[in-house]
């Protein structure tokens, strides 16, 4: 299944199903699962990057045990809307996996997400900054789907 437009997304999900959202970085993996309505993101987990192979196969042991119906991945995009190495880098794991998985899947501009995520666990949260290290990803991961969600559940 090819990476997919929001609108071209909501026609290949089923109308009930989770989606996962993934904040691929270079060093971890942030994951957060949305509810069987795809209303609300909640942070789920995060891994520890290491061969594409293990990686993919912790995600998909996720995606059975979830029952996910299809991904959202973050897409690091530049403040001016340009891709970059690290978009490329994105965009070839979610084509791996995809290769693994044929799952609806949607590519998210994840722009501001990690600053959005650092900024409110700072001043809201008042967490240290070694706390902030081991929930960040996951967080930014569920910001990235909550926006996915918003635009999703959009009238078309």
């Amino acid at each position: 299944m090819p990476l997919l437009a929001a609108d071209a997304l909501r026609q290949a999900l089923p109308p009930r199903g989770a989606l996962m959202g993934l904040d691929v970085g270079t060093k971890t993996i942030g994951m957060a699962l949305s509810d069987p309505d795809r209303r609300v993101a909640s942070p789920l987990d995060t891994i520890r990057r290491t061969k594409f192979g293990e990686d993919a196969a912790r995600l998909e042991a996720l995606i059975d045990e979830r029952r996910v119906a299809g991904l959202v991945i973050g897409l690091p995009v530049a403040l001016d809307g340009s891709e970059g190495p690290r978009c490329q880098s994105v965009r070839q794991f979610a084509a791996n996996l995809m290769a693994r998985r044929d799952l609806p899947t949607l590519l998210w501009d994840e722009r501001f997400s990690t600053a959005a995520i650092e900024r409110f666990l700072v001043d809201e949260a008042d967490m240290s900054r070694k706390r902030r290290s081991e929930v960040v990803d996951k967080m930014a991961a569920a910001y990235i789907l909550q926006g996915a969600l918003d635009a999703l559940n959009r009238a078309p």
